[in-house]
């Protein structure tokens, strides 16, 4: 194979890749945002509140992230006044889709803490909210850390997806160097080893942590 595109294509598969991350970071903040409020409302116990949350998150997670790209970028443009970028659409996507995902993780950890917990603070005088929130969250974070990063390994990979709305992040930016250059098995190589290596390093800090905790 000929290397000679390596110095050339790097620092702009580079810059996609710097692309990517952002929008993991803010992507995986509104899904971490979002699905923490959802997994506390579970724990409420209200029935209607709980049927409702359940079917967003059967109806996210079970609906392909490609559909849902192109509903939110495409299809409720075009039936609504909304109007905004690509980007903006790719965000709120993968926020969305990550929410249902974070709700599931964060519902699991609440409900492994030991139910006496709940009983000593609530036998303090807190109320079920300020108990959940100080008492019952702490101990639930530490333990759904490990999970968590883990989605954010899968965030960098379904990042790729948003290249289908024409963003221009690692994968989109290898396709288009390709298609400039009639050669695009190379750039797409050099893509999926940069993609390996934000991969490999999150689950080596995720392997570490879950060490230590």
């Amino acid at each position: 194979m000929d290397l000679s595109f390596i110095p050339e294509s790097l620092p702009l598969l580079l810059k996609g890749a710097v692309m990517t991350l952002k929008i993991t970071v803010i992507a995986g903040s509104i899904g971490l945002v979002l699905g923490t409020l959802i997994g506390l409302a579970r724990s409420f116990g209200i029935r209607w509140l709980n049927a409702l949350i359940s079917v967003y998150v059967e109806v996210i997670r079970g609906t392909p992230l490609y559909t849902q790209l192109l509903i939110i970028a495409y299809g409720i443009p075009s039936v609504t006044q909304l109007n905004y970028d690509v980007f903006t659409a790719g965000l709120i996507t993968i926020g969305v889709n990550s929410s249902a995902y974070v709700a599931e993780i964060m519902r699991a950890g609440i409900q492994s803490i030991d139910k006496g917990q709940m009983e000593a603070a609530r036998s303090l005088g807190m109320p079920h909210g300020q108990a959940m929130v100080t008492v019952i969250l702490p101990q639930a974070v530490r333990r759904v850390i490990p999970p968590l990063l883990n989605e954010v390994i899968t965030l960098i990979k379904e990042s790729s997806l948003v290249a289908v709305i024409a963003v221009v992040e690692l994968s989109r930016t290898a396709q288009l160097i390709g298609s400039r250059t009639y050669k695009p098995f190379p750039y797409l190589v050099m893509a999926a080893l940069i993609y390996l290596a934000m991969t490999l390093t999150l689950s080596r800090v995720t392997a570490l942590l879950e060490r230590r905790m």
